[in-house]
C-alpha cells in the first residue's frame, strides 16, 4: 500500500508539470505563511525557521525551483546542488541559498541544546543569546549580525528567484 501511495504522490508531484497558477498559488501560500505564522512575542527578523532569508525561504525557493524544473533530489543542500547541476539555478545564488540554510539550522539544533527545549527565534539579548553564541563559536553580536547578513543575502535571492522580483 505504501509503494502504490509513494507512486500515485510521484505521478501527482512530478508528472503533470507546474502551471502558472500553480506557482502564483505557491507564492500566495508562502506569502500569507509569512504574514500569519510567526507566534506573538517572536521576533520575526531573528525567526530561525519563517523569517526572511531563514530555512523556509530557502526550502520554498529550492521546492519551486525543483517543481519547476522536474529536477529531483531529497533534501534541500542536495537538492541545491541538484538545481545548479542542471542549470536551473547559479552557482552564486546556490551558495547564498546554501550558507543561510547551514547557518539557520545549525543555530535551531544547537538552540535546542543551549535551552533543552525546541526553539525557533534567536533569543532576544541575554543569557541564552550569549550561550548560543558561545556555542557556535562567536560573540552574541557577531552571531545576530552573521544571521542578518546571510539572511539578507538570501532573502534577496528568494525575492528574485521565488517571487520573480528583479
Amino acid at each position: 500500500m505504501g509503494a502504490r501511495f509513494a507512486e500515485i504522490a510521484r505521478h501527482f508531484v512530478w508528472d503533470k508539470g507546474l502551471s502558472d497558477d500553480d506557482a502564483r498559488e505557491i507564492r500566495r501560500m508562502k506569502a500569507r505563511i509569512e504574514r500569519e505564522r510567526v507566534p506573538s512575542g517572536e521576533d520575526p527578523q531573528f525567526h530561525l525557521k519563517l523569517g526572511p532569508g531563514s530555512l523556509s525561504d530557502v526550502e520554498w525557493t529550492v521546492q519551486l525551483l525543483q517543481l519547476r524544473t522536474g529536477v529531483r533530489a531529497e533534501g534541500t543542500l542536495e537538492a541545491l546542488g541538484a538545481l545548479t547541476s542542471a542549470g536551473a539555478l547559479g552557482t552564486d545564488d546556490a551558495n547564498v541559498l546554501a550558507e543561510a540554510y547551514r547557518f539557520c539550522e545549525a543555530a535551531r539544533n544547537r538552540l535546542y541544546l543551549v535551552r533543552g527545549r525546541p526553539g525557533d527565534s534567536l533569543p532576544p539579548p541575554g543569557h541564552h543569546l550569549t550561550a548560543l553564541a558561545r556555542s557556535l563559536g562567536m560573540t552574541a553580536p557577531d552571531l545576530r549580525d552573521q544571521y542578518r547578513r546571510l539572511t539578507r543575502r538570501a532573502r534577496r535571492v528568494t525575492e528574485r528567484v521565488f517571487y520573480g522580483s528583479s
